[in-house]
């Protein structure tokens, strides 16, 4: 698996994850804020199957990600 997730996109997934299952646990919302763990997981590997089976890359260089 290489990554293809990169720079601001990772820190965004990162970001919208915590924030999701945050309001997940606390209750604010409902179940589908454990959808949240989807950007989490992806952010923190660096590695999205979605991107990779449309041939995207968000990194910068081949070497950056």
């Amino acid at each position: 698996m290489k990554k293809n997730v990169g720079g601001i996109d990772r820190i965004l997934r990162l970001v919208i994850g915590i924030t999701l299952v945050a309001l997940a646990a606390t209750g604010t919302v409902g179940w589908w804020g454990w959808l949240g763990l989807v950007p989490l997981l992806t952010g923190a590997a660096g590695f999205c199957s979605l991107y990779a089976l449309l041939g995207l890359k968000t990194c910068k260089a081949e070497n950056a990600c």
